[in-house]
Formats: C-alpha cells, sequence, structure tokens
C-alpha cells in the first residue's frame, strides 16, 4: 500500500508529513485572521449605518422643526383670522396674534379659560359652545355663525370653523378652532337687504302713484276751481277748503311714500343746514313740548349742500318726533351739524358714498333707546313699536329714502337706556353743482294763451278735469283718449297745433312714441308730458331733456297752467 500525497496550493504534500502539517496550520490561521478581519468590517460597516441612520433622523428632526417654526410664523403672521387650539374639553392651549386683535385677549390672559368666554350670556345659558364642540367631534367639522363677545364687552358677528385633532391611534387630543370676523360683511348685506326692500316696496308705490295722482288731481284741481267763482263769505267755502286740505294730506302721504322708495321728484337748491336747522328752531320747539329740552349746536359757517330744502325740513321734523316719542317722560334732544370730511376706509363701508367733504347733521336723544332688533328694522317701512293707531310706521323709513335720494348715507347709534343718535351725511356740493343750481331761471307768473293744445289722457276724468282748466285760461282744447286717436285728429287738424299736452304712460302707445311721430308731421309743435307715475322724474332727466316738458300729478289749475305757458315760450325740444 502507498503513501498518499495531497497537493496544497500547487504543492504536493505526503499526507501527514510535518510539512503538511504545518501547511494545514498556517492555513487555519489565514482562515482566522480572515473572519477576524470580516468581523471588524461588519462591525465598521454596522456603525457607519447607524451614523447614517443618526445623520438623517438628525435632519429629519431639523426639518421638522424647521417646518414647525415656519408654521408657528405664518399662524402668527396670520391677523386677519383668530387661529388657536383647544383642549378636548374645549379650553384654549395655543394663541395666535389674529386671535389677540379680533378678540382683545392677549395669550396670557385667554390659556386655560373656556371657549364659553367668548359667546354671549343667552347662548351659554343655551348650550350653544358645548353643543358646537360636540357636533365637531361627532362629524368630524362643524361651522357656525353668531355675534360674539371681545374682551371689552363688544360683540361682532363671526364665522367659526371647529376642526378635532387625533393621535396616530384615534385618540381625540382637542380642536382646532378658526375665527373670521365678518361684522362689515354683514353690515354691508344688510344694507343690500335694506335697499332691496325699499326697491320692492318702491315699485309697489311707484304703482300706486299713478293711480292715486289721478284722484288727488281731481279732488284738488275741482275744490281750488269751485273755490275761486265762490264769494269770501259763502258758507261752501270752509267745506271746499276741508276737502283741498284731505286732498293735500294725500299729496303728503304719497310723498312720503315716494320717498322711502327714492322714487320721488325732488327739487334740489343750495342750502345751508344751518341756517335750515335754525329756521325751524321755533317750530321745534312748540313741536317737542315744554318738557323736551332742546339744544342746538351749529357751526355758523358751513358749505352748502344740493338738497331738496322741503325735504329736509321734513327730514328733521320727523327726526325730531321720533326723539320725542322715545322721551315720554320728556329729556333732552341736541341737533348738530359740522364739516366733515369722509375717508376711502367710510366710504368703502357704505355702498354710494364718495370720499371728501360732506355736511353732518346728527340728531341724539336721551330716550329709552333701542335694542339691536329693532335697530335692525328701524328704517323698515310700516315698521313701529308704538302703540296701535299711533304711528304710520314711515317717518324713519321716509328719512332714510329722502337722505339715499339725496346722495347722503344715514347710521343709527343706540343702547337701551341711553338713548339714540341718528347721524347724516350729505356731500358739501362742489363748484359745478353750484354754478348749475345759480343759473337756473325764477319763475315766471302764471299766463294764460289762446294757443290750441292737443290733450291726450286715457283716464276720463282726468282728462275732462284738464280741458276745465286749460279753457279757463283761455286756451283752444282738442282732446284724445289714446295714442291712435290723438294721431288721427292730428293728421285731421286744419289749423296749427302749438302743444301736445300728453300722459306719458298709456294703452298701446306711450306719451313719448306719439309725441315722437306727431313732431315728425308737424315740427312746430311743443310737448309737454305729465303723468303720476313716480319713476317719470328720472325720464325727464334723461329722455325729456327739458326741465319745463314735465308735469308731475296730481295737476292744480297754477302748476298746469305756469307749466302750460312756460313750455309754449320755451324752445322747442328735440325729438327724443
Amino acid at each position: 500500500m502507498g503513501t498518499a500525497h495531497i497537493k496544497v496550493d500547487g504543492t504536493d504534500f505526503e499526507e501527514g508529513s510535518t510539512a503538511h502539517l504545518e501547511k494545514v496550520e498556517e492555513m487555519r490561521g489565514i482562515e482566522g485572521r480572515a473572519r477576524f478581519v470580516a468581523d471588524d468590517l461588519e462591525k465598521v460597516a454596522q456603525e457607519r449605518r447607524v451614523t447614517l441612520q443618526d445623520e438623517k433622523l438628525a435632519r429629519a428632526n431639523a426639518a421638522i422643526r424647521q417646518c414647525e417654526a415656519s408654521f408657528r410664523v405664518l399662524v402668527n403672521g396670520v391677523r386677519d383670522y383668530a387661529l388657536f387650539m383647544l383642549d378636548p374639553s374645549g379650553h384654549v392651549v395655543s394663541w395666535n396674534a389674529g386671535a389677540e386683535r379680533v378678540k382683545g385677549y392677549a395669550a396670557r390672559e385667554i390659556l386655560g379659560k373656556h371657549l364659553s368666554i367668548f359667546y354671549e350670556p343667552a347662548d351659554v345659558k343655551d348650550g350653544r359652545p358645548q353643543r358646537t364642540l360636540a357636533a365637531a367631534a361627532t362629524t368630524g367639522r362643524a361651522e357656525d355663525e353668531g355675534w360674539r363677545v371681545r374682551k371689552d364687552g363688544s360683540t361682532f358677528w363671526a364665522n367659526v370653523v371647529l376642526a378635532p385633532v387625533h393621535d396616530a391611534a384615534g385618540v381625540l387630543l382637542g380642536f382646532a378652532k378658526v375665527t373670521h370676523d365678518l361684522t362689515e360683511r354683514r353690515h354691508l348685506e344688510e344694507q343690500l337687504h335694506q335697499s332691496q326692500k325699499m326697491e320692492a316696496i318702491g315699485i309697489l308705490a311707484g304703482g300706486l302713484a299713478h293711480d292715486f295722482n289721478n284722484l288727488l288731481s281731481i279732488v284738488l284741481s275741482y275744490s281750488e276751481l269751485l273755490a275761486a267763482d265762490l264769494r269770501d263769505d259763502d258758507p261752501m267755502r270752509p267745506d271746499l277748503g276741508e276737502i283741498h286740505l284731505a286732498g293735500l294730506r294725500g299729496v303728503a302721504l304719497m310723498r312720503q311714500l315716494l320717498a322711502f322708495s327714492r322714487q320721488q321728484e325732488l327739487h334740489p337748491k343750495l342750502v345751508d343746514l344751518t341756517q335750515v336747522v335754525q329756521g325751524m328752531d321755533r317750530m321745534l320747539r312748540r313741536l317737542i313740548g315744554e318738557d323736551v329740552e332742546l339744544s342746538v349746536i351749529c357751526v355758523p359757517v358751513l358749505g352748502k349742500v344740493l338738497v331738496d330744502p322741503g325735504q329736509m325740513e321734513q327730514v328733521i321734523m320727523n327726526l325730531a318726533v321720533n326723539a320725542r316719542d322715545a322721551m315720554p317722560g320728556g329729556g333732552k334732544l341736541t341737533i348738530e351739524t359740522a364739516e366733515v370730511v369722509l375717508d376711502e376706509e367710510y366710504a368703502s363701508a357704505h355702498p354710494g358714498v364718495k370720499p371728501g367733504p360732506h355736511i353732518m347733521l346728527a340728531v341724539s336723544d336721551t330716550g329709552a333707546g333701542m335694542d339691536e332688533a329693532t335697530q335692525a328694522r328701524m328704517f323698515d317701512p310700516f315698521f313701529t313699536t308704538k302703540e296701535a293707531g299711533k304711528g304710520t310706521g314711515l317717518g324713519l323709513a321716509t328719512v332714510f329714502g329722502i337722505i339715499r335720494q339725496s346722495r347722503g348715507t344715514i347710521a343709527a347709534r343706540s343702547e337701551p337706556g341711553k338713548g339714540t343718535e341718528i347721524t347724516i351725511y350729505l356731500p358739501t356740493a362742489d363748484k359745478d353743482a353750484i354754478q348749475r343750481v345759480s343759473t337756473n331761471p325764477p319763475p315766471r307768473p302764471v299766463l294764460g294763451g289762446s294757443e290750441t293744445i292737443l290733450l291726450v289722457e286715457d283716464d276720463e276724468p282726468v282728462r275732462a278735469l284738464t280741458r276745465t282748466i286749460l279753457r279757463k285760461y283761455g286756451y283752444d282744447v282738442v282732446e284724445a283718449q289714446s295714442g291712435g286717436d290723438a294721431f288721427l285728429l292730428c293728421e285731421q287738424h286744419p289749423t296749427v297745433i302749438h302743444l301736445l299736452l300728453t300722459d306719458v304712460v298709456m294703452p298701446r302707445m306711450s306719451g313719448a312714441q306719439l309725441a315722437d311721430r306727431l313732431v315728425a308731421i308737424r315740427p312746430e309743435m311743443k310737448v309737454l308730458y305729465m303723468s303720476g307715475y313716480a319713476n317719470d322724474a328720472v325720464m325727464r332727466r334723461t329722455v325729456l331733456g327739458s326741465p319745463n316738458a314735465f308735469v308731475q300729478k296730481p295737476i292744480t289749475p297754477e302748476t298746469l297752467a305756469r307749466k302750460v305757458r312756460d313750455t309754449l315760450d320755451g324752445e322747442r325740444r328735440a325729438p327724443s
């Protein structure tokens, strides 16, 4: 049996020889050192991995801290919204700068306080804060609007959004709350709502005005015509006077209806409000009674305003009567005028107001005052807090309409038991307005004539009345009840027709359409419109062009005769 040989690393060794054993031992040593080195390398690699993880974690933590810092800066930089956190029971745990601005509390004053501190007592008693928290926790979001209370006790209209915050396990950590002050928006919405109500009732009033003014024309004119034929000592004169007085009261009522709807035709003049107030001093003292002290504080030199002086007297009188009624046990009524300049901020918060110089008229009393609900409706037509039969509810509504139609603004401030102050701002008249008014010619005396007038009126009693008045002043009258009849008469009439006197609103053909057709065939004929519709004042300004081309019903003998004479003596207008 031969000896076994083993080749190691290319060398033959006899198995079991000394050289073979030494070589094997050497190989084992190399393997041990290799494993040791491998272990060291693994440890180094492991340490490197740990180091990299630590660096990543450190970078992530730094990024998180930077993000949190940026978020805090963002949240604290929001000043138009109150952003803060609540714990699960509703106590404040964080507070931003916007919350301090909106609600008035510094963070040190409010942290730990319950959110019910922001609610009015009635809402707290009703459990509104708790219901909002419960709704947010149940549905994932709750939104609410209502009056909230600031630190100083003042209230503001707030929009509130509440959202729950949970951890990874779904445990409720608290709530995120966002509050936005919408008081200004609510004020603008209320103004829009008020304007819409005025517009709706104005449409109704305008429709009533047509028929009502036709009736008043008959009452006023026939009472004047009959009285003119009676002797001064005739026993019928007092009765006719009462009829005429009733007609004038109807005119005043119709003007009130049109005033608050802003459709009344105004006759603006340059007016010094101080002179108006001082001129009414004696009348106001008699009106309010001896138990009410009247104090008039007026700036002696005021810029003028372009308003209807009669309407401004009605404004002051209505405000004084309203103040007197609020002080049944006596008190103090103060009327003040001053020159002010309204800025852009005020103008932006009051639609229709332009910044610049204005004249202020303020009327304040020491009466019972009004709560917020009453103030919200104080300018509504037919709204009154007086007993049945003691108020029409048109006083303040009329004031509101006159001021808005005069391009002014009106505001009220009142508290129960602390009286009421109503402030009016009217724009100061500029040089162009002063020039326009100063060049208006004075009215001429009423004169009759012998010219031929084509009268077109679809209401038979009014047509008969108008014919009677015109013939009384010497005019030759040709009459028609419709546009079609008038067109035939105009074509067939053999002589000159000097004036077309037509109602504006008629069936099938309007007065303006009729005038355009008739002037085309009789260019020498002049035109005078009349109507009982309130919005014909707008038509007169924009379509007719001449102030002498329109007469507002109710008509009376003198007003109609003056308008007819002025139109005949003036320049003929161009067709519309």
